[in-house]
């Protein structure tokens, strides 16, 4: 995993890797913590005996666990020497539905930013090809925004009636069947 020599320079001398490497390995941190907050988040709502939610966050863990994975791929194929991060905390002490669908929108609004700083820092440090393979997850980003967004609008309209949010959610938002066709590949098999 050494960063080939006749692609240095873009490494900086103290840390050995560019800013955007950098801040690529902490994407992979970014997004396995996200992974783990959706468990949290589903493991509240499948203790509600809410299994349309429970479901549709136990998919999203899933889904960030193999984001993470994905830029483990591509760090392993441009042959980047970099240490697994840790998982950052998480929430796990909530309220109400409502703070668990707002906490996901905003954990996607934060994400979404920071591939947009991803995406800024590989232009500005002519990895055209880093550039490319962020712009799969810059489209990833808009469709998860509207998704939480939307889900969170109609967890507010019901009166506290979650059994409306459940049907919404099981007709709306029902498993998605991603083959993965423009999604970079991850390391080891995808799990969603």
């Amino acid at each position: 995993m050494r960063y080939h020599e006749d692609m240095t320079s873009n490494v900086s001398s103290d840390s050995g890797l560019s800013k955007f490497y950098r801040l690529l390995v902490e994407q992979v941190r970014h997004e396995f913590t996200a992974s783990h907050q959706y468990v949290a988040i589903a493991a509240w709502f499948d203790d509600q005996d809410l299994p349309q939610l429970a479901r549709l966050f136990y998919e999203q863990s899933l889904e960030e666990r193999d984001h993470a994975m994905m830029i483990v791929r591509y760090l392993l194929d441009m042959d980047v020497d970099f240490a697994l991060p840790d998982v950052g905390e998480i929430v796990t002490d909530f309220s109400t539905p409502r703070d668990l669908v707002a906490l996901a929108l905003q954990q996607e609004r934060e994400v979404t930013a920071q591939f947009q700083r991803l995406a800024e820092v590989a232009r500005d440090e002519n990895e055209y090809i880093g550039e490319q393979f962020l712009q799969w997850f810059l489209q990833e980003q808009v469709e998860e925004v509207a998704k939480m967004s939307t889900l969170l609008n109609v967890v507010d309209r019901p009166n506290g009636n979650l059994f409306d949010v459940e049907t919404f959610v099981a007709r709306d938002m029902p498993s998605e069947d991603n083959d993965g066709q423009s999604a970079p590949g991850t390391a080891g098999p995808s799990v969603s």
